[in-house]
């Protein structure tokens, strides 16, 4: 029993972190509704990067943006190789430590309290958890290595 629970979480993990990754894309990309809807944090790519910039004051606007597309970029690819089950070790690391970054940009610029309201310190220890799994039947990693 155990067995198959292992073999589900780690499926429900990567579920629930890459439809997170891409539900937040989806709100700064306009999908969710327009700045201001309810449950809507962004609205647009401009509220999106403005929130970027405050949580990355150490870099000027311009790098700001850069580092918003770069968060954006990762998330949806890190999202699809979650999904698939694609080197899901290195994506799982990978994933962990975008989110960290994340948790810290928050913690340092808006305190403490942001990353626990939006459970980015979960998610990370779920992408930290998911890396210690020992192997990922559900996946196309699990496909591949039969064909070994």
């Amino acid at each position: 029993m155990q067995i198959k629970t292992v073999k589900l979480a780690q499926l429900f993990f990567r579920l629930a972190i890459a439809f997170s990754f891409l539900s937040a894309v989806a709100d700064r990309l306009g999908f969710w509704g327009a700045p201001g809807s309810p449950s809507v944090s962004w609205g647009n790519w401009q509220n999106f990067v403005s929130y970027a910039n405050k949580l990355n004051a150490f870099a000027s606007p311009q790098i700001g943006e850069l580092l918003a597309f770069a968060a954006t970029f990762l998330e949806v690819l890190f999202a699809l190789l979650l999904i698939i089950g694609y080197k899901l070790k290195l994506t799982a690391l990978a994933s962990a430590a975008l989110l960290l970054a994340f948790a810290l940009s928050m913690t340092f610029s808006i305190g403490i309290k942001a990353p626990f309201d939006y459970s980015v310190w979960t998610s990370a220890t779920a992408c930290l958890l998911l890396y210690t799994i020992s192997s990922y039947p559900y996946s196309l990693d699990a496909y591949l290595a039969k064909g070994k």
